[in-house]
């Protein structure tokens, strides 16, 4: 029986996707778990594998390199041999914008009804081509100006002072000429105070889907969560000459761990002391997630992208090294699969290069806190009523206090703080 080889989702919220090319050819045997073709979602290319076998065939309308085809669109078949192409399910070519619904939130139609606009008119600039607030109010401005225009047509004014009216949008049938016979002129419609002129609303566009996949992601956090951040002043001495040796100890080449890294393998031990922060908030309630993969917000030409470190406790801290390592490298080329960036359960953001103390960090949804590193600076300290300088550092622990209250939240920060006053054991464990 003919196998159906369909455009598979590879993120959340993802509508579409980009084809890239067929890895194999019409005709060809095709083995479970062989690469297929490869397609480019939201934020990466990834190459998708068979999941059954079979020999490819493509209908008369197959996908083109390129081409933004939704999901669930049928490319192509895996059939057995001697099996013809199914006739009765031709593969639907791929729609173009103009083909596919409007795609809107209920908020976004609302506003649409209430403005008279026609959301099949508006293009949308939204992840996915979605559609919103301001490409509404942008489709609507230019009815607002024509409006504007017929009513300085009723009005006794120059040509320059009409195109002036024009391009401000405003109503000269409320303006007072002072030319003759109270003509209106373009110092006239200058004078006016700018609180009461109608200047055109600002498109502010991006073409990069990426960017606005991170700004929906964020969106959706926000609206999602109940975000409480907590900060808190740590002495990282300690930790800065446990990272010192490891980098006067290194081989040449070697990989020395960052202070990232070093961050992940104390965070790991922290959240198994308190799991409630390594859970996530679902449909049946709060789930607490067994596994502790720690996701890094590694800044990229293209946007913010979030690795995956898996299975952070089973890790020596050589190999978590190797793989932070890895991954942020391919997220920097564009090379990072979808998948290397899903299952997460902590996040943590280091703006410390930056000269940046503290902030206010954004919580991955749908996991429950993500952890934000200031810069380490030697201050003043005292200690054992001396004052001495000391490596200190800020904090940032944002937290969904839906999951979580602040009580066992400070705990799991108090305990962290206990790591890095004393690293070494739980660093080599």
């Amino acid at each position: 029986m003919a196998v159906e080889i369909k455009l598979p989702r590879l993120d959340w919220n993802m509508e579409q996707g980009t084809f890239i090319g067929w890895l194999k050819k019409p005709g060809d045997q095709v083995n479970v778990g062989e690469p297929l073709f490869t397609l480019e979602g939201d934020k990466a290319v990834q190459e998708i594998e068979a999941t059954e076998a079979g020999i490819l065939r493509l209908p008369p309308n197959p996908p083109k390199e390129g081409d933004r085809i939704p999901v669930g669109t049928i490319l192509g078949y895996l059939l057995a041999i001697g099996e013809q192409l199914p006739s009765e399910a031709p593969v639907p070519a791929p729609q173009a914008a103009s083909q596919l619904p409007a795609a809107a939130s209920p908020s976004v139609r609302r506003l649409a009804r209430e403005m008279g606009v026609d959301l099949e008119q508006v293009r949308g600039t939204g992840t996915t081509g979605r559609i919103t607030v301001e490409d509404i109010r942008a489709h609507q401005q230019p009815v607002v100006a024509r409006q504007a225009d017929r009513a300085t047509q009723s009005v006794v004014m120059t040509p320059r002072a009409r195109r002036t009216a024009k391009s401000l949008g405003v109503d000269g049938s409320s303006i007072k000429g002072t030319g003759r016979n109270g003509r209106i002129r373009e110092r006239d419609i200058l004078a006016i105070k700018p609180a009461a002129v109608t200047v055109p609303l600002a498109k502010t566009t991006d073409d990069s889907k990426i960017r606005q996949v991170i700004a929906e992601r964020m969106r959706h956090s926000l609206q999602t969560t109940a975000p409480v951040t907590l900060h808190t002043t740590v002495d990282a001495t300690n930790l800065v000459n446990v990272r010192n040796q490891f980098k006067a100890a290194a081989s040449s080449g070697a990989r020395v761990p960052t202070i990232t890294d070093l961050f992940v393998k104390l965070v790991s031990r922290a959240l198994r002391q308190h799991p409630r922060i390594n859970a996530r908030w679902e449909d049946t309630g709060v789930v607490t997630s067994e596994a502790v993969n720690i996701g890094l917000a590694v800044d990229t030409e293209a946007g913010l992208l979030v690795p995956v470190i898996r299975d952070v406790p089973g890790l020596s801290l050589r190999q978590l090294t190797v793989r932070s390592k890895e991954l942020i490298e391919k997220a920097r080329s564009r090379t990072l699969p979808a998948e290397a960036m899903r299952g997460g359960t902590f996040t943590i953001t280091n703006l410390g290069s930056f000269g940046i103390d503290a902030f206010t960090p954004i919580i991955n949804w749908p996991e429950c806190a993500i952890l934000g590193l200031g810069r380490i600076l030697k201050q003043p300290a005292v200690v054992d009523d001396q004052i001495v300088p000391r490596e200190m550092m800020t904090l940032s622990l944002t937290f969904d206090h839906r999951i979580v209250d602040g009580a066992p939240a400070a705990r799991f920060l108090q305990a962290l703080c206990q790591e890095i006053l004393n690293p070494v054991p739980w660093l080599v464990e």
